[in-house]
């Protein structure tokens, strides 16, 4: 069992409840951060073991929303060694379609926040110990329609995992990324029921025969922070049931 400690955002529901679930089976500590109070509690409360979570309710765009994390860890725990940034918004619009506020509320959430987060957890990262997980999306690998700001975020994010693989391998800490496809939640579950266009653009498309689960990005988190990747940073590692590389098409049926 690990004896680690991390800082999961967006721990109340998804990938990031996932998450908090899958490191906990493995005996890690977590801080778990998200604005929403009653779904962080019942986060906590499914754990395998509740005892090794604290909680910490928080926008993650506050200026003091990272340090409050940080100061939580180290108090409770007494240091950190992994970060997970998963916080993020989705459902965007075409360029034409958004203005100035909701662009800045895409890069507010899904990139500043995952940076300050960063900035703030560096200082308590150990060679050989420390490791950082940016949650982004196929769709900041490759173009989809009505994403823009969603898209140009994610992207980013990508960009920024590798830049600090770069700055801060030397020092023993890796950064990695996962890119998920399609992943069945309360929220896209709606979506795909009830969008034939979203169903079209990114279920039909994918070979596997079943969509993506928050369980499979929060093992391949788990395997990024883990000793087994210990020698893989600057990585993003798509999950998606082969959506981004097959260019797959289903059959026609009659």
């Amino acid at each position: 069992m690990s004896t680690r400690v991390a800082i999961v955002t967006g721990a109340a529901q998804g990938i990031g409840r996932a998450t908090v679930h899958r490191l906990v089976q493995e005996g890690v500590r977590i801080v778990a951060s998200d604005v929403n109070e009653p779904n962080l509690q019942e986060c906590r409360a499914s754990c395998a073991d509740p005892t090794l979570v604290r909680l910490i309710t928080q926008d993650i765009t506050n200026a003091t929303a990272p340090a409050d994390a940080v100061r939580m860890a180290l108090d409770a725990f007494g240091g950190i060694d992994w970060l997970v940034n998963n916080a993020g918004i989705g459902n965007a619009k075409p360029v034409h379609e958004t203005d100035d506020m909701e662009w800045d509320r895409y890069l507010d959430v899904n990139l500043r926040s995952a940076f300050r987060f960063a900035r703030a957890v560096l200082p308590h990262l150990q060679a050989g110990r420390g490791a950082m997980v940016h949650v982004s999306s196929i769709f900041g690998i490759l173009g989809n329609p009505r994403s823009a700001p969603y898209a140009a975020s994610k992207a980013a994010l990508l960009g920024l995992t590798r830049q600090m693989a770069a700055d801060y391998g030397p020092r023993g800490i890796r950064v990695n990324a996962v890119a998920p496809g399609v992943i069945e939640t309360a929220l896209s579950e709606v979506r795909l029921r009830t969008d034939a266009y979203y169903r079209k653009l990114v279920a039909d498309p994918t070979p596997f025969p079943r969509l993506g689960k928050a369980q499979d990005i929060a093992n391949a988190i788990w395997f990024l922070c883990s000793d087994q990747a210990s020698f893989v940073s600057g990585h993003t590692l798509v999950v998606d049931g082969g959506w981004s590389v097959t260019n797959y098409v289903p059959p026609m049926t009659e």
